[in-house]
């Protein structure tokens, strides 16, 4: 029976990473070693990325509402407060939404938590 090397795999493995690496600067694009690594940090960057994005946009709504009801005399903790005591379930991505495109719609929801604290 003949005896099987590893040079086909090897090398397929090698070009693998070494695709996932283009245009990388430098010897990350070229050379094997430095290029796993790369790609290995890249990964991981990309990991904590999609965790982040998630914050990011919760802390963007939080700000556009904050904005909104400032406008309406009230502070966003209790806009909030208000609108789960009086019932209105809609999450803060509609809430910010609602604060930029349809002021008025806003300032009824603001009402309506200002209500629902007396």
């Amino acid at each position: 029976m003949a005896r099987i090397k590893g040079a086909l795999m090897t090398r397929k493995r090698r070009n693998k990473t070494l695709k996932l690496a283009k245009g990388y600067y430098g010897s990350k694009a070229r050379l094997f070693k430095t290029a796993k690594q790369a790609v290995m940090k890249s990964g991981n960057y990309a990991y904590i990325g999609r965790k982040q994005k998630k914050r990011d946009f919760r802390r963007l709504w939080i700000t556009r509402i904050s904005a909104g009801c400032k406008a309406n005399g009230m502070n966003y903790s209790t806009f909030i407060n208000g609108l789960n005591k009086a019932g209105v379930a809609l999450n803060r991505k509609m809430l910010s939404e609602i604060a930029i495109a349809d002021p008025a719609a806003f300032t009824a929801l603001t009402e309506q938590a200002k209500a629902a604290l007396k």
